[in-house]
């Protein structure tokens, strides 16, 4: 059947007052609108009814490529099938891909963990997410990604040296994985397969000082030249032992000077635990001589050149490196101190760890949490600082 349509004929048709065809044959068409639109048509007979299927708009789909379309839906045709319905399965397939990309699946596993985690947790999550795992992993469909595609995006980071994150980076697709599985867009968890395939990283734990170190160091501390407000961060830091986070943090509304106490509140702590600090007369007399220098400002430490703002975290370290410290301990390191030389006096264990925010996993027993074990804590916190202060009158 001779072809009455050509390239020249379809792109010279001018619009009219009202839409108007011109046929190609075989039950292809073009339409032409009085806008100027032009759209490629096809005209089938199913199960007795007569159809039209939408093969695209002219010019962006030019002759050849609507014939195509045409010749496929024929096919379609005649193996029994409708080629309008085929076109919607085929649409309804892309979408559901679509939705079942890698990147949607991890985005939205992402905001289901985020009110869990501290802020700055968060931040790194959706950093190293969005860094290294998205680029290579994020538009295929979750459910075809295996085993060595994830190795593969793995090694980039481990060639790199950084075997830590290439590990938690292992462990966070573990987990999106998992979520898939539980919301139905996945069968299986490639991860574990990995198991031994990537190299150990070696575990460095923070440099802390011994009780041998303390004398010194408080002799340092005591005569540091640097901003009176880091020196009294790092005081309090000493006497409190709580992570640096916490204490940069620290505001002015959570200390309740009737008590003795700082609460810190849920949102602000690691484990989304409120944490009570029990405040020894050192610890309240470094907050009166804060309270000289911060006391008007939202923040117990401000930012020095950001007042809206509260400490830089480099700030503690960078004066325990004045101080000759580096590579010694850090501001973290604090809690181990802390930790080893009350357990070496005979503190409970529990009472230690409970004050180190080392929370109960038991969510249950979790929500009562803060206040466990408070009158020994009390206690204890008043024995370590002035066991800081013995230390620090030794000749």
């Amino acid at each position: 059947m001779p072809k009455s349509l050509s390239d020249a004929k379809a792109r010279n048709a001018k619009p009219r007052a009202k839409p108007y065809k011109i046929a190609d044959g075989e039950g292809l068409f073009l339409v032409i609108m009085p806008s100027g639109s032009k759209y490629w048509r096809f005209r089938y007979f199913f199960a007795g009814k007569e159809k039209l299927l939408a093969l695209g708009v002219y010019p962006e789909i030019g002759l050849a490529d609507a014939r195509e379309r045409r010749a496929q839906a024929r096919k379609t045709l005649a193996g029994g099938g409708d080629p309008g319905e085929a076109k919607k399965e085929t649409k309804r397939q892309a979408i559901l891909k679509s939705a079942n990309a890698f990147d949607v699946v991890a985005r939205e596993w992402f905001e289901k963990r985020k009110p869990n985690w501290a802020q700055s947790s968060a931040e790194l999550m959706l950093d190293r997410l969005e860094r290294y795992i998205l680029p290579k992993l994020g538009p295929t469909p979750i459910a075809d990604i295996t085993a060595p595609e994830v190795l593969a995006m793995l090694r980039v980071v481990e060639e790199k040296g950084t075997l830590e994150t290439a590990h938690r980076l292992m462990q966070m697709c573990g987990q999106i994985f998992m979520y898939a599985i539980a919301t139905g867009r996945a069968e299986r968890n490639p991860v574990p397969d990995l198991r031994g395939a990537l190299a150990t990283p070696v575990v460095k734990h923070h440099s802390f000082l011994k009780a041998s170190d303390l004398p010194l160091f408080l002799k340092k501390l005591g005569a540091f030249d640097g901003a009176v407000q880091t020196k009294l961060a790092l005081r309090f830091l000493l006497l409190t032992f709580v992570r640096t986070n916490e204490l940069r943090g620290a505001q002015w509304t959570e200390i309740e000077w009737a008590k003795a106490e700082w609460r810190i509140p849920a949102e602000r702590m690691k484990m989304k635990e409120l944490h009570i600090v029990p405040l020894s007369r050192q610890a309240i007399a470094v907050l009166r001589e804060l309270e000289k220098h911060s006391g008007s400002r939202q923040y117990v430490f401000p930012n020095q050149h950001k007042p809206a703002a509260f400490m830089s975290e480099n700030t503690m370290l960078y004066a325990l490196y004045r101080m000759g410290y580096h590579s010694r301990t850090t501001a973290h390191g604090f809690r181990s101190t802390a930790s080893t030389i009350l357990n070496e006096h005979g503190f409970r264990a529990e009472v230690i760890e409970r004050q180190l925010a080392h929370t109960e996993r038991n969510t249950v027993r979790a929500a009562y949490n803060h206040a466990q074990y408070l009158p020994e804590r009390r206690k204890m916190m008043q024995w370590w600082a002035d066991y800081l202060d013995r230390v620090a009158a030794r000749k």
